[in-house]
């Protein structure tokens, strides 16, 4: 329950509303009553239908594909809803502004990977912070370096240790016997962490990647003979990388078993199919995107955020440190 004495309000889009509401829940307070819709030729249109003039707001709007009414949105549509409602916003009077981005988009393209290549992180960067954003917060950026890219405080949580909580659970009878994989060489800072959390060894499976969507899985660094073992990433797109992981952990390696978790599960095109065909035993994800409905897989289980961003909010509208969550 948030006990000082300013005005606080939540706003949502669609891309996420289920977890604004529970973070809504954690803190104690009601949703912002608004409306994001669009116009029949697809512009986007946002109606706030309450005072926010002086108040600290913040709009939870993950910059991911949605369904709404049986019509599937794109992430371009996320980005815009976000853009507009932090304009409306801002035109509206509100004291701050904080845009909470579970998952932030176009993450990957952070960096000139070949001549005349854009740099999208940059540019949707600029876009938040000229439409009226005062501050980010998001979870686990693809790059770090993506917080540089913003002339305003960005928070930038970790989704470990919800990980950490679960498998400390999942494995405490088998500790012993289970390993910590990063899915790739770049990967590794963030997988070293990660056992290190869980007092676990680590193994790096090394892959060459060929084209986006596509990976060759080369060598295991480490044994995992007969291991049960945790392949940590950052996100799941088609689940190609993974599986192969995956495979490869198993038919060359000879591990036991594989488990996986990710923070984003993007999870487009063949994904789901691809990880119920898989020799993965579970997938674990947060929910910074919706599970998408009317779709079934029986490995794929997700874990609530809404705490850890009440969290996060309750510091930044106190304006204490966020210092704490990021152990």
């Amino acid at each position: 329950m948030i006990a000082h004495g300013k005005d606080i309000k939540v706003i949502t889009g669609n891309s996420n509303p289920a977890l604004a509401r529970d973070i809504c829940k954690e803190l104690g307070i009601p949703l912002g009553n608004s409306e994001v819709g669009a116009f029949s030729d697809g512009e986007n249109f946002v109606s706030i239908y309450e005072t926010v003039r002086g108040s600290d707001v913040f709009v939870v709007q993950s910059t991911c594909a949605f369904v709404k009414d049986g019509k599937t949105s794109t992430v371009n549509d996320s980005l815009m809803e976000l853009l507009i409602i932090i304009d409306a916003l801002k035109r509206a009077s509100a004291g701050r502004i904080t845009a909470v981005i579970p998952y932030f988009g176009y993450a990957r393209q952070d960096r000139k990977t070949k001549p005349r290549d854009p740099i999208s992180a940059k540019l949707v960067a600029n876009l938040i912070t000229t439409a009226g954003a005062d501050r980010v917060l998001t979870m686990d950026l693809h790059a770090n370096q993506i917080q540089g890219f913003f002339d305003i405080p960005v928070d930038n949580m970790l989704g470990s240790p919800l990980f950490v909580d679960y498998f400390n659970r999942k494995f405490k009878d088998n500790r012993d016997d289970t390993m910590v994989v990063s899915p790739d060489v770049g990967s590794v800072a963030r997988a070293r962490a990660f056992a290190q959390k869980l007092n676990m060894p680590l193994a790096i499976v090394d892959k060459r990647r060929q084209k986006a969507n596509s990976s060759e899985v080369m060598n295991i660094i480490g044994d995992v003979r007969d291991k049960r073992v945790i392949l940590l990433d950052d996100m799941v797109d088609t689940g190609g990388s993974l599986c192969h992981a995956a495979k490869a952990l198993v038919e060359l390696g000879g591990a036991k078993d594989v488990t996986a978790c990710a923070t984003h599960g993007v999870l487009s095109g063949p994904a789901i199919q691809r990880i119920q065909d898989s020799v993965l035993d579970e997938v674990v994800f947060l929910n910074t995107i919706p599970a998408k409905p009317d779709v079934h897989c029986d490995k794929i289980r997700y874990i609530s955020v809404a705490h850890l961003f009440a969290e996060a909010i309750s510091h930044i509208y106190m304006e204490t440190s966020v210092s704490p969550l990021f152990l």
